[in-house]
């Protein structure tokens, strides 16, 4: 993406107005979109005149959220998943909430998402799901790179993502993620997933979550 603003300071930071602090959560899975384009609405003109609807459902939220390692607080992880994606979604593809939002402003506010994500995370003390975001927008960036990559691997990086964070992250998860860093190959990644997804009872939220990002599963039936 070549030289991206940097939003600690100099000519890359947040105009005046459009910071975003997200300083309230929902409690339903299912509001994630809905409440955080109401958040991005409270936080000033700059953003909220550019803050649209959807009829997306909150698709990875609704998986995080039935995972087991997120049972005390469904919401709060579905809106923390949620507002991360629209992050990526402002520097890789069209954001559902943000898209009205010129490139340069588009860009700053998918680094403040990120680093809002991460920081929700770490005041949860879930170190798992800190290094699983912290992996995965890393990710993003090396596949973007690469003209080469598979055109799935990122919807598979964050399917396996929220699946470790629903449900955990063994061995085969870690290893298929270093694979897909490695070779490219994010065939291992979904495997890993669908497997603890299916340990885990989440298949079929796994499976809408797959659709709603584009991403056709393969039928492991």
């Amino acid at each position: 993406r070549g030289d991206r603003p940097d939003l600690r300071g100099g000519r890359g930071r947040v105009p005046r107005g459009a910071g975003v602090t997200m300083a309230a959560e929902t409690t339903r899975p299912e509001d994630a979109l809905a409440g955080l384009a109401a958040q991005l609405r409270d936080e000033g003109p700059v953003i909220a005149a550019h803050v649209a609807e959807t009829a997306e459902a909150p698709a990875l939220g609704l998986l995080v959220a039935a995972g087991p390692r997120c049972a005390e607080d469904p919401g709060g992880y579905a809106a923390v998943v949620e507002l991360v994606r629209e992050g990526y979604l402002c520097h890789y593809r069209e954001p559902r909430l943000l898209g009205r939002l010129d490139a340069d402003l588009r860009l700053l506010v998918g680094d403040h998402l990120y680093a809002r994500g991460i920081e929700k995370l770490a005041l949860l003390g879930d170190l798992l799901a800190v290094a699983e975001l912290s992996d995965l927008i890393s990710t993003a960036a090396q596949l973007d790179a690469d003209p080469g990559a598979d055109p799935a691997a990122p919807e598979i990086a964050w399917l396996a993502a929220t699946v470790a964070i629903a449900a955990g992250a063994g061995d085969p998860h870690r290893e298929a993620k270093a694979t897909l860093r490695d070779s490219g190959d994010p065939v291992p990644l979904w495997s890993a997933a669908a497997e603890r997804a299916e340990r885990a009872g989440l298949s079929e939220q796994l499976s809408l979550a797959s659709e709603a990002v584009g991403f056709a599963a393969p039928n492991r039936g």
